[in-house]
């Protein structure tokens, strides 16, 4: 089978100077940090420059007479255990070394309040310090809609509040999740506890894009239109109907989900409806992601997977993050065949080969292949430039060699990100 190389031009705004950048946006908050330990919290997501900006907010911290150190803060993620959490964010890069911050871990939680879906937890480092610099991704949630989705108040809510408020959050009708959200968030304001907020917003190619530094009343406030930014950044496919997509690698490293549900159209959520595009038949994915330690959620938005992303599967990590959202379906065990070619192939039998298009994974969408069809209708959009000439699927040992080339050309597309792609 023969596919076109799709580059897609996506909204590029490299943030050059990102620690000039984050001192200048805690300098504007007109705010003094407490003179006494300040907790920064530390996600487990592959953000951009997350080293950076996390030691740059440590070094404002510490230049404005405070004490800063890291508190894993990430739900239920990693086996809810605080040494699966410390290991998941060094492996990001967030080394004491790396910081010159101590990383504090621990699952103990203190409860703060009570809303209408139950108690309300916040790590017990984060509690006991004299403030919280509040730092996060701002983008689209995977399995709600609403102004407040994926930032700074989820990460006040489930990620400092531990498996405790993850249970709570997730256990609100997903429609009820963003008015949760918000309740749940100003409980956790209303504490006194949080000193400011770092929002952080990417670029198409996953680059950081914009910092944020909010003062804590105006959180939940400003989040909104933080996330309309977001939008305006968002990579998705380029076309809405398919009958084929091949992801070569999931994981937790590339969304919440393991594939995006906003790029791929399926949440994969009893009783709530999909999104309305785009439209997909069916969907493979080929790899786990290194990164992601394991965890699969997400796996069970695919129809067809390997054998070697079944094998790297660590059932009571996915079981523990699944069975904390409720939505068990994202853990069910697809389809599986023994390596790249077959999946490729057995689809080929089935549907033919028009309609496909393979992406490394549903962050990283500059670069990807369609069949003929897919390639015609995608030459008549601007944002696309399409090859002049096919390339065929090939295989190596059974894996798809297809994004190889991309590792060292693609400046976006680091090898730690890639690795277990191809």
């Amino acid at each position: 089978m023969n596919v076109y190389r799709v580059d897609q031009k996506l909204v590029s705004h490299p943030l050059e100077d990102i620690e000039a950048e984050v001192f200048r946006q805690l300098d504007g908050l007109g705010l003094t940090p407490p003179r006494g330990r300040v907790a920064i919290t530390a996600g487990s997501r592959g953000i951009d420059n997350i080293v950076r900006i996390t030691k740059a907010a440590g070094d404002w911290l510490r230049a404005n007479g405070a004490e800063p150190f890291l508190v894993p803060c990430m739900g239920s993620h990693n086996g809810a255990t605080a040494e699966g959490q410390r290991q998941m964010v060094e492996s990001l890069g967030l080394t004491e070394s790396a910081t010159g911050m101590e990383i504090r871990s621990s699952m103990d939680v203190v409860k703060v309040g009570t809303v209408s879906s139950g108690d309300v937890w916040m790590d017990r480092h984060c509690h006991e310090a004299d403030g919280v610099l509040v730092l996060n991704r701002i983008k689209l949630h995977t399995c709600f809609s609403g102004p407040v989705q994926s930032g700074l108040t989820k990460m006040m809510v489930v990620g400092m509040g531990k498996i405790r408020s993850a249970e709570t959050f997730h256990s609100a009708p997903t429609p009820a999740m963003k008015d949760m959200l918000l309740e749940m968030g100003s409980l956790i304001v209303g504490s006194g506890k949080i000193f400011c907020g770092l929002a952080i917003l990417e670029d198409g190619y996953d680059r950081t894009a914009e910092l944020h530094a909010i003062a804590p009343g105006e959180i939940l406030a400003r989040e909104p239109a933080l996330l309309e930014r977001h939008r305006h950044y968002f990579p998705a496919l380029p076309c809405d109907d398919l009958r084929v997509l091949v992801v070569g690698e999931i994981g937790k490293t590339f969304s919440g989900s393991g594939m995006d549900t906003n790029v791929i159209g399926r949440r994969g959520i009893s009783g709530y409806e999909d999104l309305d595009r785009p439209r997909i038949a069916v969907i493979a994915a080929l790899g786990l992601s290194e990164a992601s330690h394991g965890n699969a959620i997400g796996v069970g938005l695919a129809d067809f997977i390997t054998r070697r992303l079944r094998e790297a599967i660590d059932e009571k990590k996915t079981f523990l993050n699944v069975y904390t959202t409720g939505e068990m379906r994202r853990m069910a065990i697809p389809c599986t065949l023994s390596d790249d070619e077959e999946v490729v192939e057995r689809i080929r039998e089935r549907y033919g080969d028009s309609g496909w298009m393979v992406v490394p994974n549903t962050l990283h969408l500059e670069t990807l292949y369609c069949s003929e069809d897919i390639a015609e209708e995608l030459r008549a959009s601007s944002r696309c430039t399409v090859a002049g000439s096919p390339v065929p699927l090939e295989f190596r040992e059974g894996r798809l060699t297809l994004f190889e080339p991309l590792i060292s050309t693609n400046p976006h597309v680091s090898q730690s990100r890639c690795r277990g792609a191809l």
